[in-house]
């Protein structure tokens, strides 16, 4: 497949593609070392809606990171970063809006086919209960582990009278994804959290990491990061702090720093088998100044570079 080479072009000039990557269906044949999905769905949510708008915002966004075909020169480590990578957007999948079940299949069919034709598949939501429907795309690798970087559990059994939301992804992949074996949270904080999602993660064995431990000993918190397993890492924007990613559902105060939530991201995927990532709850809408989608996009860019090399 063709290098793209719209990089020389203004950030705003369209048509709007995750990096200004090339446009290709799920259904037609290419392979590429990144591809991109978006998932437009955020009937899921308790409080704000706007997640449905995330995916084209982060395409806007992450024009301003197009990569040359030799990459970005990365000022800190005095050298390229990215040379070389192959980028595809698949485009979207199409909700089935209040019909959740049939929406879910539609993205876990779309995730088995988007994993057949990259090495590193990329979703962008979305709210968070996409990241269920994800994960059963993985049923078939064996074992598996997750880092959640979030503000929040979503390991409730139900909420609102749903067992669908987006405050229950992990709580329904763990039911349905047999090798999913563990989940790291990293970046917890707030006053709702839910008692009984929070004691049944513990008795499960999961890593649950409150901001508050990342911001007095972050050395601490990366040597109990996963290492040497398969790695899926679901990113939800509401893990940083407001004051960089204000446009979010349910954004909570004291949250991570950039660099923070950076180097638990380096430091994972340089020491596991990255398989995938997922980034949700941007929501535009909520943002007129459109910093929410730039940070996402720095961040994707961050995490193509980690697990570039």
């Amino acid at each position: 497949m063709a290098r793209h080479s719209r990089h020389l072009e203004l950030p705003f000039t369209g048509p709007a593609t995750f990096f200004k990557a090339p446009h290709f269906s799920l259904w037609e044949t290419w392979h590429a070392d990144v591809a991109f999905l978006g998932i437009p769905y955020d009937f899921a949510v308790g409080f704000r809606p706007g997640a449905r708008f995330g995916p084209n915002a982060l395409r806007e966004a992450s024009s301003r990171y197009a990569p040359s075909p030799h990459g970005y020169f990365d000022i800190a480590a005095q050298r390229l970063r990215l040379a070389g990578v192959t980028i595809v957007d698949a485009g979207d999948v199409d909700p089935a809006q209040l019909e959740y079940q049939e929406t879910f299949r539609r993205i876990t069919e779309a995730a088995r086919t988007l994993r057949a034709k990259a090495r590193l598949p990329v979703f962008v939501g979305g709210d968070h209960s996409v990241t269920y429907p994800i994960l059963k795309a993985y049923a078939d690798l064996g074992e598996l582990y997750v880092l959640q970087l979030d503000a929040h559990l979503d390991f409730s059994d139900s909420r609102h009278g749903t067992r669908y939301s987006n405050s229950s992804p992990f709580r329904r992949a763990i039911e349905d994804v047999p090798g999913l074996a563990h989940v790291t949270v990293v970046g917890l904080r707030g006053l709702r959290a839910d008692p009984e999602a929070y004691r049944a993660a513990r008795d499960r064995g999961h890593t649950l990491v409150l901001a508050r431990d990342v911001h007095e000993n972050l050395a601490a918190v990366l040597d109990i990061l996963p290492r040497e397993r398969q790695l899926y890492v679901s990113l939800d924007v509401d893990v940083f702090d407001p004051s960089i990613a204000p446009g979010t559902g349910s954004p909570e105060p004291d949250g991570l720093r950039y660099g923070e939530v950076a180097q638990v991201l380096e430091v994972s995927i340089r020491q596991n088998q990255l398989v995938g990532v997922d980034l949700v709850e941007v929501a535009p809408t909520l943002d007129p100044s459109g910093l929410t989608a730039l940070t996402s996009a720095r961040l994707l860019a961050d995490v193509l570079c980690y697990w570039w090399g």
